[in-house]
């Protein structure tokens, strides 16, 4: 049996709709998580940056409001920092991610989600 594949998607993100798209293409049906509106537990941040496959520092927007939150880029240094960050501010995860199983990729650009489909 085929790993569950999991995105954590933004809808009004075009590359987030984009690596949707990518993964639907191949006749994927991922597990959609919405995690602006259902942010994930530390544990499941924990795996995402274990598991990325670039700096977890990445994983962390820097927009208008990681300035507002007071953050630096001091503050997102170590993996602990990172998912210390994320659990505080969910809204600053980059995105899309995407998992399957231990393997985690960042949709950017969208064609990362290659890398998981096997």
């Amino acid at each position: 049996m085929a790993e569950p594949l999991v995105i954590l998607h933004n809808p009004s993100c075009s590359k987030s709709r984009q690596t949707l798209g990518i993964l639907e293409g191949r006749g994927v049906e991922p597990e959609v998580v919405l995690y602006k509106q259902t942010p994930p537990d530390r544990a499941t941040v924990e795996k995402i940056v274990a598991g990325i496959d670039v700096e977890p520092s990445k994983l962390v927007r820097r927009d208008p409001e990681f300035k507002e939150a007071g953050l630096t880029p001091e503050d997102v240094r170590t993996a602990e920092q990172v998912v210390d960050v994320l659990l505080a501010h969910p809204a600053l995860m980059e995105r899309p991610v995407v998992v399957k199983g231990d393997r985690v990729v960042l949709g950017r650009p969208p064609e990362n989600v290659e890398a998981l489909l096997d």
